[in-house]
């Protein structure tokens, strides 16, 4: 957890009112007593009203407000929307990141909250279920920009092994796809992530080539769907 999303986090906890000690906050975030007082100690630095002291705890003194968030109906269906596909969706660090996002606009907005068993939204499916396990690992590639080895099954059942650029990942309202570069075909490819069966990280990086990286890709599949 980033440093500014665990001092929002420490704020949460303590806008209740409560004194709370440190173990507990610790406990709750996952880190240790040490990172807990560091980080108090940068909240009063900074000017925000909490007190306390190791081995007592730590109590918000005054209550701590956000301009409300005012939403139209349409925008925060639409929020809704998007908070539940990533929520429900293939990969666990952001369906977490969703629900928290949630949370914190939830807690700024003045609009009663919806239902959450609605029913309006569902998206589940052996695709995301299988695909899951490989988001975070795809994520982390195509940001550094790192080769990976995959075993792929077509849509005939047949494995073969491709060494690939990762390039994107691409939502289709129930099956993820991978936009990649293949070097055995020399061309871009598309995998559909829950027809992956495992995934080798090589280490290596690539560079951004022409004709083989992400805007190239992109112009394509304009051109492509271009009437």
């Amino acid at each position: 957890m980033r440093r500014t999303d665990r001092l929002f986090d420490l704020i949460q906890i303590l806008r209740d009112g409560r004194l709370h000690k440190a173990s507990e906050i610790a406990q709750e975030l996952e880190v240790s007593t040490r990172t807990v007082w560091r980080d108090m100690s940068t909240l009063m630095a900074s000017g925000m009203p909490v007190e306390g002291e190791r081995g007592v705890g730590y109590i918000l003194r005054a209550p701590i407000t956000l301009p409300p968030m005012i939403l139209t109906s349409a925008e925060l269906e639409a929020f809704r929307l998007g908070v539940r596909l990533v929520a429900e969706g293939a990969d666990p660090g952001l369906a977490r990141a969703a629900r928290s996002l949630a949370n914190k606009i939830g807690s700024v907005t003045p609009a009663p909250p919806e239902p959450d068993d609605d029913g309006l939204f569902v998206f589940t499916g052996r695709e995301a279920t299988r695909a899951a396990p490989h988001m975070p690992m795809l994520r982390a590639a195509i940001r550094a920009h790192e080769r990976l080895s995959i075993t792929y099954v077509n849509s005939d059942g047949l494995d073969s092994h491709r060494d690939i650029r990762p390039l994107q990942l691409e939502f289709w309202g129930r099956v993820w796809t991978l936009a990649a570069w293949c070097e055995a075909r020399a061309d871009f490819r598309s995998f559909r992530v829950d027809r992956i069966l495992a995934i080798t990280p090589t280490g290596e990086t690539f560079p951004d080539e022409p004709d083989r990286d992400l805007a190239t890709y992109r112009d394509r599949v304009k051109a492509e769907d271009a009437p």
